[in-house]
């Protein structure tokens, strides 16, 4: 008995819906990633990406247990001598709040060349509203 390996033109995916209000962020994210990687289809391959498109609305809503609001630390890097960035969570979600969602899914994808083409499958959207009507999203529930 062989195992059956997907190829490119055998894959099919589809596209989701997730809706972030109120969700607890790690929660949503490790549910998103799944999605991304293909984890959920008896097709699963872990050197092919298989995954599905997400689509996370309402971002902004996205919520954060016990006292991470005050104590979460965002950091990134400009790339200059001591260009280090560091962000509160509470000022993150004020200002770019696609960008909590967006970290907490990519720390959950493999981290290569698969983990970034996956990535590419996300879409996430501040507010209730996207762009994707065209594509028949099925609407995820938690």
């Amino acid at each position: 008995m062989n195992t059956l390996i997907p190829s490119k033109g055998e894959i099919v995916r589809q596209w989701h819906v997730l809706d972030a209000q109120d969700m607890v962020l790690g929660r949503l994210a490790s549910k998103a990633a799944l999605m991304l990687m293909g984890k959920h289809k008896p097709t699963y391959t872990p050197f092919l990406d298989t995954g599905d498109h997400v689509i996370v609305i309402n971002a902004s809503k996205v919520r954060l247990t016990g006292r991470k609001d005050d104590q979460k630390i965002y950091r990134h890097h400009t790339g200059y001598p001591g260009g280090l960035v560091e962000i509160g969570a509470r000022k993150v979600r004020a200002t770019r709040p696609i960008r909590m969602v967006e970290d907490a899914i990519s720390g959950m994808l493999p981290k290569n060349k698969l983990g970034k083409q996956m990535y590419r499958k996300l879409q996430v959207y501040a507010g209730d509203k996207h762009p994707h009507q065209a594509q028949k999203p099925v609407a995820m529930e938690l």
